[in-house]
């Protein structure tokens, strides 16, 4: 058996692959990191992604599985373990919009929509809470969405997602108020619009994406790397007396 790797800090990153998680990697990146990356299914992304941080000397290791199958989130804590021996860090971003509105969405969508956001969450925090608090920093940061507060989004709205993302938020203040006396931290990033990486899996058209900018009053989509930057900061030493909150980072379009 081998032993686990060496790393003065070990982070776990759902949804990994593109985007806000594929970011937050890199800004976390660096020796003596050690990143266990998650993805629904291996993809050229996700190695590309891991190969990038291992540039940079991280320790870096890959697991798989739906966030909606109970048994996930279990398996990405033994990862962590197996790998490193420890768990500090855990951001979890995973996830995926859905637009149906009320009418065309059905019992099944519904239910992806809870299963893999909300669902899925509760059952990573559950896994790993008790290495968490065990950790001399422990930080949990949940990825919502400005879904969750702003709702009149002409033809954009998502009923589903924001449901989720407003139970995750939810949980966030809940789990920050029992793990406190550990100096577990908790938090919520709350993104805007963001560019995406590859236009063809975004949930939204490109007549939409030029509507919403004008319901940004900075009149341009947020960057993956600026959502990172704000999730890194939550992850880090200087973060150790803020829990519970809920971070806007999109531009002003929910003031």
């Amino acid at each position: 058996m081998t032993s686990p790797s060496p790393a003065q800090r070990v982070i776990l990153i759902t949804g990994a692959a593109r985007g806000i998680g594929a970011a937050t990697a890199a800004a976390l990146a660096a020796d003596g990191v050690g990143l266990v990356l998650h993805a629904r299914a291996d993809s050229p992304q996700l190695q590309e992604t891991a190969a990038q941080c291992r540039q940079r000397g991280t320790h870096c290791v890959t697991a798989f599985g739906d966030m909606a199958d109970s048994t996930t989130a279990a398996h990405l804590h033994d990862v962590a373990l197996h790998n490193f021996g420890r768990l500090d860090g855990l951001v979890a971003n995973a996830g995926f919009a859905d637009r149906k509105r009320i009418g065309e969405l059905t019992m099944a969508d519904w239910s992806r929509s809870i299963d893999a956001l909300l669902s899925g969450f509760f059952q990573l925090i559950t896994a790993c809470k008790d290495s968490l608090q065990a950790a001399p920093q422990g930080r949990v940061v949940a990825v919502s969405s400005f879904v969750a507060h702003a709702y009149r989004l002409g033809d954009s709205g998502f009923p589903a997602s924001s449901a989720a993302k407003a139970g995750i938020e939810a949980l966030v203040k809940s789990l920050a108020v029992q793990l406190a006396a550990s100096g577990t931290t908790v938090n919520a990033v709350a993104p805007g619009y963001v560019q995406k990486s590859d236009p063809g899996k975004s949930a939204i058209d490109p007549a939409a994406w030029a509507a919403a900018l004008d319901r940004i009053p900075m009149q341009r989509l947020g960057q993956p790397a600026e959502i990172a930057a704000v999730i890194a900061f939550l992850l880090s030493p200087a973060c150790a007396y803020v829990t519970g909150q809920v971070w806007h980072v999109d531009g002003g379009l929910t003031l």
